[in-house]
């Protein structure tokens, strides 16, 4: 399992990537299978067989090339040497370098892929097996060799709350216009509701934006955390009413629904990307078309029941299914098989007793 080299498995704070492989990995381990982690940092959390390529985590450099370039040549030195099945590869670069190593390769795409990323991907070797993680991103990167899809999975030993609560609504993710912020300002006092906007802020145009956008519009009725930790993130998604999603690009997953909705939070979201995949309208969330529609849905939200909302997290998104869709992938393209429609899904069914529409080969 190689992840990118810019946080510690789990992360302590934000890295939606590296919280997802976490839970595949324990999951994996758990289901009987031998686990070795490429990483960065000095220890991981995961039950892996931890190999670490640099001493301290590169998250001060991340969306540079470079750190993940000397990462995946220093993994690949080291998967020559050990006898692998399987290399499951969550890094932007490493993908490129898949069709040169003697083991097959599955690729997870984490990010968009649209403009450059799906222009990269499109040169990418037919002998790597490339995953999305939503019917939504396959969309964006219509075209691209996809051999299967599989939802994230999430890793929480949270209990949701036996009631709605009254609390603030909760605005949580990186500051940027696509994750709509000033939406979320909008649409809160139009509907009457206290806000807490918590997010990440690190890199120079999350920093811009943050301070140019969303400071100007700050009032008494908006609560600002800047770059809070996960243990705060918990309590704030088990405190809010609801989670307020009103984004504006096609989002190829959104793990901050499923942390949401495992408290027994719904989620009140823009119809954009993977959010019809994850919420169930009416059921765990209230699904908007237009901006204008978040108020009442803001309002909608306080009559869902918060069981339902995790029961959906538990039956559906579970690090076991994710890791028993994956085993499937493994196992097929370790023999260099294609995969039919049915196989991977199949699988998960056993695992499940739940035959879910998330996973299906390309």
């Amino acid at each position: 399992m190689i992840v990118p080299p810019y946080y510690e498995l789990p992360p302590p704070g934000y890295g939606g990537v590296e919280q997802v492989c976490a839970a595949l990995v324990d999951a994996l381990v758990a289901r009987g299978n031998e686990v070795t982690l490429f990483g960065a940092g000095s220890k991981t959390g995961t039950a892996a067989n931890f190999v670490s390529t640099v001493r301290e985590p590169q998250a001060d450099r991340l969306g540079h090339s470079l750190p993940e370039l000397v990462h995946l040549a220093r993994v690949d030195r080291l998967i020559e040497d050990r006898s692998f099945d399987v290399v499951h590869d969550h890094t932007t670069v490493g993908p490129l370098a898949a069709a040169q190593r003697r083991v097959p390769t599955v690729v997870t795409v984490h990010n968009s892929p649209d403009g450059e990323l799906g222009e990269y991907l499109r040169g990418i070797d037919r002998a790597v097996a490339l995953v999305s993680i939503s019917y939504a991103q396959r969309r964006v990167g219509a075209g691209l060799p996809w051999t299967a899809t599989v939802h994230n999975g999430l890793s929480t030993d949270v209990s949701a709350k036996p009631a709605p609560t009254d609390g603030p609504v909760l605005w949580l993710g990186r500051f940027a216009a696509d994750k709509g912020p000033d939406l979320a300002i909008e649409a809160c006092r139009e509907a009457g509701s206290r806000l807490v906007l918590a997010g990440k802020a690190t890199e120079p145009s999350e920093q811009r934006y943050l301070d140019e956008v969303v400071r100007p519009m700050l009032g008494p009725d908006v609560e600002l955390l800047v770059n809070p930790d996960r243990q705060r993130c918990w309590g704030l998604l088990a405190e809010a009413r609801c989670l307020l999603m009103p984004i504006r690009w096609e989002e190829p997953f959104g793990m901050v629904m499923l942390e949401a909705m495992a408290c027994g939070t719904p989620v009140v979201a823009l119809n954009r990307g993977a959010v019809p995949e994850v919420v169930r309208h009416g059921e765990t969330g209230i699904i908007c078309t237009d901006p204008r529609e978040l108020p009442d849905g803001i309002r909608q939200a306080s009559g869902i029941d918060p069981t339902v909302c995790a029961d959906h997290v538990r039956d559906s998104f579970s690090p076991d299914l994710m890791a028993a869709r994956y085993e499937r992938i493994y196992h097929r393209w370790k023999r260099a098989m294609p995969l039919s429609p049915s196989e991977v899904a199949d699988a998960a069914d056993r695992s499940s007793q739940q035959l879910l529409p998330a996973v299906a080969a390309g």
